[in-house]
This record gives C-alpha cells, sequence and structure tokens, in this order.
C-alpha cells in the first residue's frame, strides 16, 4: 500500500470521526501513514500546544495506543507514544475559550493546552475507555499454526464432532498451507 492510500484512508477516518484540523496540524497529520501501523486505527485526534516545548503538536489516540507527534521545521520529527496501560490518569481543564489536557504517563505529566473544549472532552473520555481494558486487548492477535487447527482437527474427529472423511478433507486443505 502507497503512503498517499494510506494518508487518504487517515483522512477519511479523521472525517468519519469528525476530526477537522486546523492548518496548523497539516506537518503532523502528513507524518501520520509513518507513525501508525497499517492495521492501527485513530479513536480520536485533537491538536494543541505543549506546554513545555510551546510547540504545536497532535494527540492521538488510537486502538493500541496514545501518540504524540511534534513536526517542526527546525527539529524534526519528534513521536512519542505510549501503551494504555502506562497512563495513569487523563484530565481536562476548561478554560474561558480553550481547555488544557493533563496525562499522567510513566510518571510523568504532559500537558498540552489550547484544545477546542469539546473535543477535549471526547478525546479524555475515549482514552478513558481504552485505560480501563484489559492488557489482553492490546496484544497483537496470533493465528494458529498449522500443527494447532491440526491437533484441533483431531480432538474434533475424536469427539464425534467430524467424520473420518470430513477430518481427512480438512487435513489435505491444512497441509497444503505448509
Amino acid at each position: 500500500m502507497s503512503e498517499r492510500s494510506r494518508f487518504d484512508e487517515i483522512k477519511d477516518e479523521l472525517e468519519k470521526l469528525d476530526v477537522n484540523p486546523t492548518f496548523f496540524a497539516r506537518k503532523e497529520i502528513r507524518e501520520l501513514p509513518n507513525v501508525l501501523s497499517t492495521d492501527e486505527r485513530i479513536v480520536y485526534l485533537v491538536e494543541g500546544r505543549n506546554k513545555t516545548t510551546k510547540h504545536h503538536i497532535i494527540l492521538v489516540a488510537t486502538d493500541r495506543r496514545l501518540i504524540f507527534v511534534d513536526k517542526e521545521m527546525l527539529y524534526g520529527l519528534k513521536v512519542e507514544d505510549f501503551s494504555y496501560d502506562k497512563v495513569t490518569s487523563i484530565q481536562y481543564e476548561k478554560e474561558l475559550m480553550l481547555a488544557s489536557i493533563d496525562i499522567k504517563v510513566s510518571g510523568d505529566i504532559v500537558e498540552i493546552d489550547g484544545v477546542g473544549k469539546y473535543e477535549a472532552e471526547l478525546f479524555c473520555e475515549k482514552t478513558r475507555d481504552f485505560m480501563s481494558r484489559p492488557k489482553e486487548y492490546f496484544q497483537p492477535k496470533t493465528k494458529p499454526s498449522v500443527l494447532d487447527q491440526l491437533e484441533q482437527l483431531g480432538k474434533l474427529k475424536e469427539n464425534g464432532v467430524l467424520t473420518e472423511e470430513e477430518f481427512l478433507e480438512q487435513k489435505a486443505k491444512l497441509l497444503e498451507k505448509l
């Protein structure tokens, strides 16, 4: 899959999520095809300003992790990501016009301000949902090996679920994969 088509997928995902990044986030958004895994999906995205560096950044919640993306002309690209089990708290504070998000992760607090009020609240809700999921949810799903599948077929035959003919047919199909 080319980078351009992955970029188009990302733009479509953001549109479906009703996320409309500003002109200031375009450099970071363009980097997402290089940052996200091919099967990783965006849950929500906000943009704001890192309180420490004063750089404009995007904060991306995916179905696997939180990602901070900072693309500055002079400093290059800085990407930090954290699995949800490393995030101990996330909160937002509404100010007069905008909001800020504080994320406590691995003992540090990352503060982002200049976030839209509605977007900050929604981002925190979606992130909390993933934080509450068991660690196993984020483990890659592995397909059973051919040997595991053959073993399962044998048990099905042994328990009378499969006939000898069905067993031999399925076994032949599995052995073709080798």
